[in-house]
């Protein structure tokens, strides 16, 4: 992707259907946009309008703004899930969206509100949002979620609803120690499956705050989904491990809210970063992964 032409995005997920990408980003009523060379990118219709009803109710203050999408394909339909919540608070709640294609020209084209799938409330060590939709080795749904206060969770799924049943408990996979200047400031995960290996992605530090944001993209391997998650260095990532692979370099600050995208043999790392050259706007960032030998992921510019 030309360094001078990314579109602004925030939390992107990026998708395929026949020679179109699709690329899901945070705001209101859930903002969407095309492609077909992952280099010019058009807007498309948002996933809501009107917005489901039982998101104000439930969260109120969140309005039609809707958090870090995550758009995957499993069980012969797209699902969407999404956060609703308020900064800062952890009173929040993830949804979900389906749909039988992506394709809004298409006459079965239509997003099906599935209400809320997990929630937190203050009394809770984890804040429900940040979602992404993971299989294990099995084709076994898992949702990974979370954002400061007790870290990344996991919970199981249910393959036909794409919700949790009620025996199906949240369990952490990543945290970080709550000390003076980073109260624990690990967020939006994302697992994907490498050979017979998990990695859990996850964003560092803070976001939001344009050139003095400090996002930073960090990663650990574990060979169940559910961890245990450990660092190049053999640290677990539920004690604050976790090898970086990228940061702010250059005109971009503040890399992270990313998701990974698989075409073929290639992985890319699909992220926001701040524009530095823009007033700080956040921006689609697109980038192929290589594995080193040891199979650890890397970006360019990373370290």
């Amino acid at each position: 992707m030309p360094a001078d032409s990314p579109p602004r995005a925030h939390d992107p997920s990026m998708a395929k259907e026949g020679k179109t990408y699709y690329v899901f980003t945070t705001g209101p009523g859930i903002a969407v946009q095309t492609s077909t060379d992952r280099i010019h990118w058009q807007p498309a219709p948002r996933v809501f309008t009107p917005i489901p009803a039982w998101t104000r109710t439930t969260i109120p203050g969140s309005n039609e703004f809707y958090w870090a999408p995550d758009i995957s394909y499993f069980n012969h339909k797209w699902h969407l899930y999404y956060a609703v919540s308020t900064f800062g608070k952890n009173r929040s709640a993830i949804g979900l969206a389906t749909n039988a294609t992506l394709d809004s020209t298409r006459p079965d084209f239509k997003w099906v509100d599935e209400g809320p799938v997990v929630q937190s409330y203050p009394k809770d060590n984890y804040n429900a949002i940040d979602p992404v939709l993971a299989l294990d080795e099995h084709k076994q749904p898992w949702l990974a979620f979370g954002s400061f206060w007790g870290g990344i969770q996991i919970v199981r799924l249910d393959a036909e609803t794409g919700k949790p049943s009620e025996k199906d408990l949240v369990a952490p996979i990543a945290s970080r120690p709550h000390t003076e200047g980073q109260p624990g400031a690990i967020e939006a995960p994302y697992i994907v499956r490498h050979g017979r290996d998990f990695y859990l992605f996850s964003s560092f530090d803070f976001c939001c705050r344009g050139i003095r944001s400090t996002y930073n993209i960090r990663v650990g391997r574990s060979k169940s989904i559910n961890g245990p998650y450990l660092d190049r260095d053999g640290k677990s990532m539920l004690e604050g491990g976790g090898t970086q692979i990228l940061s702010s370099a250059g005109r971009w600050y503040g890399p992270g809210g990313n998701s990974v995208f698989r075409e073929g043999r290639t992985d890319y790392l699909v992220y926001h970063a701040y524009d530095g050259e823009d007033n700080g706007a956040p921006k689609l960032r697109i980038d192929a992964l290589s594995w080193d030998k040891e199979g650890w992921p890397h970006a360019p510019g990373g370290p």
